[in-house]
């Protein structure tokens, strides 16, 4: 690690534990540590957004349309079918032009098939809003289901985190995750994931994760045990900071941070 970015790192610990401490006495606890993260989060969203939505606003009135989307994103392939030299870009292509088009109009609450900047948000983050909870479960099942049958076998489920070698032995984290797969996830232990077992696996109703983030940054962090950070304390596990959501994984150390 460079000495000039330890001490850019420095410098922006003390910036943003100020911001954090939102009562001002000099910690950051973990309630305080869980707001920032969702802020964080909730502008890397908006930026992401504003980013690319003057390449989908073609008209420049303020919404897109799927017309606009469409033609923006597969436009070219539209207009020239005959560019298909590899048939796994057309397969890629069938199948994802429909699925952005089912995601479209589920974001689109108007039904007019015209996307505001809260609607555009929720076609490109469906994770983030309650109404395309459902479209998340769907996507994720079509993704990991091979067989197309409508279920995640275990063999499915595992395949979607490691790829086998001919013959090689599975390592201790597979064999870990089979079991996850039978204890915890196959809930009614039939063999296989169905889309309520798909949403308690990937969309818990308990599990905040920005919460969870916070707990494990002042545990990893919180050398007196006292609940709480210092400056000096974040400073001290600087790379577990660099690698959270609450420097948006390390992007916002080489931003400018006037918007923070």
């Amino acid at each position: 690690m460079c000495v000039g970015f330890f001490f850019f790192f420095f410098w922006y610990c003390r910036k943003i534990v100020d911001r954090i401490d939102n009562d001002g006495d000099g910690f950051v606890t973990t309630e305080e540590l869980k707001t920032w993260i969702k802020r964080v989060q909730k502008r890397y969203i908006f930026d992401n957004v504003a980013k690319v939505w003057k390449d989908y606003d073609r008209d420049k009135d303020d919404k897109i349309s799927w017309e606009e989307y469409k033609q923006a994103t597969y436009g070219y392939y539209l207009g020239n079918p005959a560019e298909f030299h590899d048939s796994s870009d057309h397969h890629t292509f069938k199948k994802m032009l429909p699925r952005d088009e089912r995601r479209f109009k589920a974001a689109d609450l108007s039904g007019d098939l015209t996307a505001t900047r809260e609607e555009f948000t929720a076609f490109l983050h469906p994770e983030e809003f309650e109404h395309m909870k459902e479209i998340v479960v769907l996507e994720t099942l079509e993704d990991i289901d091979k067989n197309g049958d409508g279920f995640v076998d275990q063999d499915e489920y595992i395949a979607d985190m490691f790829s086998h070698e001919e013959n090689g032995p599975e390592p201790d984290w597979v064999l870990s995750e089979r079991e996850q797969f039978n204890e915890f996830r196959d809930l009614n232990k039939d063999g296989k994931l169905d889309k309520d077992e798909i949403r308690h696996w990937i969309l818990p109703q308990d599990y905040d994760h920005a919460q969870a983030e916070a707990r494990h940054l002042v545990y990893e962090s919180d050398k007196n045990k006292d609940e709480k950070l210092t400056k000096e304390e974040i400073l001290e596990n600087w790379n577990m900071f660099v690698g959270s959501q609450a420097t948006n994984y390390g992007e916002d150390l080489t931003k400018n941070h006037d918007e923070l």
